[in-house]
């Protein structure tokens, strides 16, 4: 059995591997004379680039490209500094390494909470500038002049004087034999070629996901490799009794039925015949520990526990005095349902057992805590297990799973044959969605003190849902759970008397960060509430906002430029309201105003004007992409999104049920980034928390009924309470 990833390793490796630029020069040879013609090797001056021969700059990425940009990203970091040409620039993922890969936010190898930009900015940017003065001294070397009378264009050293230029390709060999400088100055942004530049560093992905080239885990193919399926119980925390794989060792080719922690695994020769097998694969459950609840009890108990005082996460003043001597109360209840990732490609991973160690194939986005889970299941090493990370279809937060459950699942597999074959794990739709990890249920009770003046004197918010961090590296063992009010424990509004508290209780339902985790629920409360708020003041939304933000003025900018954008003052076109939402998150923030009608008595999104402020925008196509994307997935959730459970098993199985948006849905959204010379910060998920309160609030707006519930169109209607 593995031994679990717990918070001591995560500190240790912390500690290792945390330790600022982790440039750890390898590959150099020392000495070295003569012209650049001479040797002809790829220059490797750190762990994040490579030069070779050809010209072609190769960037390795410490983290999983899964369609958020981060390879586009941390290439134009090293491209600037390089003075690379960006035609010639490739992204590899690099291999699980924390001593050189590890991701500085937080000390393992991994990607998420949109950290990727912001703890790299300065690594990958060094990586470039060593590079390019180790070439520039390579031509200095070979031309026999001072390397301060030389520049760089795109992929070339150039000598104005005497007209000399070299390519990158050309000088790589010789530049490998120097030493790699201890320092090196980056240059002025005024300087820059691609850094918050438009359409100049384009996506490096785009054209091979395009045209079929990009290598996702499900294109793996190693001779011999089996494919796995494997038979999950109905219901979590229930346990294989007993098997019967007869009928399913009759389909053709099927090779093998195994048992594994997780369930039963049929091996068969491709997808299909593991599939087949598994329909005739007969298992009886152990369900005397297996979790029950039905929605309806789960929602029930929140709202009881919603009465009850909880565990303190802010008190500042005496809020409870401030309400009773408020002019206006404003009291109302929120409440938001689980969620599945689904992400565009279900969960899978390829493990090959070897005479060395192991071998992963899979879109690895938690490199160091998988990386030692697998190595628990064989009993090696952590570094005898190597990961080759390759494009994730999406992931939202799944393939960053607290118990490495599916990686593990594909290492028991491979256990359980003996390391026979390569064995290549693949979850469907219906397994992914109902046997996987969700962003939990939450019900946010809230109170609100106004005084005469319609002036904001008290705040009180309690906060009831499943903790996310409990049993994750970043579980302290207090109990608490810092994002299940994060967004709310620290919102922005300034009041005197503040108090917040919060319950996390367990239903047996597995529960993980899903894209912005507890901001994803705690701005729909908190900007929902805001208006009604509003309302009860008497005040324009954002006139009633930007009162209370004159002392934070990145969250107010991009609420005015927002609401500039969007029209806010003017009347909405025939049959449409607006709504408005401002949030932080990530250090990344974002105002989005949304425009919306009612079709046949579902909400209709038309416009949606959004915001950012990222600080330096490293890549504004790329930040403009990830907004869209996140109001859009952001928008799935509004709209429709929700995990049901009846008697413990949970009801959705596909989109059929489970709809996200789709085409028709999509609104015109226009994205307007706010000049920033701040350190940048993370666009992946802040672009979600918004939209489900900005369309709440345009609902509002247009019926006069709150709306204090999600999905707003489940099966038809807006969803109110």
């Amino acid at each position: 059995m593995s031994r679990p990833w717990t918070r001591r390793d995560f500190i240790k490796v912390s500690a290792a591997a945390g330790g600022g630029l982790l440039v750890g020069v390898y590959g150099c040879r020392p000495g070295g004379e003569g012209a650049f013609a001479e040797a002809a090797g790829p220059l490797e001056p750190n762990a994040f680039v490579r030069i070779d021969p050809d010209g072609t700059v190769t960037v390795l990425s410490k983290h999983l490209e899964m369609g958020q940009g981060s390879y586009t990203g941390l290439a134009t970091l090293v491209a600037e500094e390089l003075d690379a040409d960006w035609s010639r620039v490739r992204v590899v993922g690099a291999p699980a390494d924390p001593s050189r890969y590890a991701n500085l936010a937080f000390g393992v190898q991994g990607t998420g909470g949109s950290t990727a930009m912001a703890n790299s900015f300065e690594q990958y940017r060094k990586a470039g500038a060593v590079a390019r003065a180790m070439l520039v001294a390579a031509a200095a070397r070979a031309w026999d002049l001072d390397a301060g009378e030389l520049a760089t264009e795109p992929g070339e050293v150039v000598h104005a004087r005497s007209g000399r230029r070299a390519s990158y390709g050309e000088l790589a060999g010789t530049a490998a034999t120097l030493p790699a400088p201890e320092d090196v100055p980056l240059k002025d942004p005024s300087t820059y070629r691609y850094i918050g530049k438009e359409g100049v560093a384009l996506r490096v992905d785009a054209r091979d996901k395009a045209t079929g080239r990009a290598t996702f885990t499900q294109d793996v193919k190693l001779p011999g490799m089996l494919t796995a399926l494997v038979a999950h119980p109905p219901r979590f925390g229930a346990r294989v009794a007993s098997f019967d794989a007869a009928a399913t060792l009759q389909v053709p080719g099927v090779a093998e039925v195994v048992q594994v922690p997780s369930g039963v695994a049929v091996l068969a020769e491709h997808f299909w015949a593991a599939r087949k097998g598994r329909e005739a694969l007969r298992v009886t459950w152990d369900e005397s520990e297996a979790a029950r609840p039905s929605s309806a009890a789960i929602s029930a108990e929140m709202r009881r526990l919603a009465e009850e005082p909880g565990r303190e996460a802010r008190r500042e003043g005496d809020a409870e005095a401030a309400l009773a001597g408020a002019a206006t109360v404003v009291e109302a209840t929120y409440e938001v349902p689980y969620l599945a990732h689904a992400s565009m490609e279900p969960l899978n991973c390829v493990v090959h057992v070897t005479g060395d160690g192991v071998e992963i194939h899979n879109g690895e986005q938690f490199h160091t805590p998988d990386q030692a889970a697998v190595a628990g299941v064989f009993g090696l090493q952590p570094e005898q297990v190597r990961i080759h990370t390759l494009y994730a279809g999406g992931s939202f937060g799944r393939r960053a799973a607290k118990s490495a459950d599916y990686i593990l699942e594909a290492a028991h597999v491979a256990k359980a044959i003996d390391g026979r074959a390569p064995v290549k794990l693949v979850w469907t739709r219906e397994d992914d969605m109902r046997a996987g990890f969700y962003r939990p249920p939450f019900v946010h009770r809230m109170r609100a003190g106004l005084d005469a003046g319609g002036g904001l004197v008290a705040w009180w918010h309690r906060a009831v849902g499943p903790a996310v961090m409990e049993g994750s590296v970043f579980d302290d063992g207090s109990g608490a759970d810092p994002a299940g009010v994060e967004g709310a424990s620290d919102h922005p509004y300034p009041v005197a008397n503040v108090y917040v508290d919060q319950h996390s209780p367990s239903f047996g339902i597995p529960v993980q960060w899903w894209r912005s985790v507890g901001h994803s629920h705690t701005a729909f409360a908190v900007e929902v509430f805001m208006d009604e708020l509003a309302r009860a003041a008497g005040r324009d939304p954002v006139d009633f906002r930007r009162g209370l933000l004159s002392g934070d003025p990145r969250r107010l900018g991009v609420l005015e430029l927002a609401a500039d954008k969007a029209g806010w003052g003017s009347a909405a076109p025939q049959g449409r309201a607006r709504g408005v939402a401002v949030h932080r998150s990530f250090n990344t923030y974002v105002a989005e105003v949304a425009e919306v009608s009612l079709e046949r008595g579902r909400p209709k999104v038309h416009r949606v004007v959004c915001a950012v402020d990222c600080g330096v925008a490293v890549n504004p196509d790329v930040i403009r992409m990830q907004m869209e994307s996140g109001i859009v997935f952001g928008l799935s959730a509004a709209l429709y999104g929700a995990i049901t459970l009846d008697d413990g098993a949970v009801v959705e199985g596909n989109f059929d049920r489970f709809r996200v948006a789709r085409m028709s849905d999509a609104p015109e959204v226009e994205v307007h980034i706010v000049p920033s010379a701040e350190a940048p910060t993370g666009v992946g998920e802040p672009g979600t928390p918004p939209i489900a309160p900005a369309v709440a609030n345009a609902l509002a707006a247009l019926t006069g009924r709150p709306v204090r519930s999600l999905p707003l169109a489940p099966r038809g209607g807006a969803g109110t309470a």
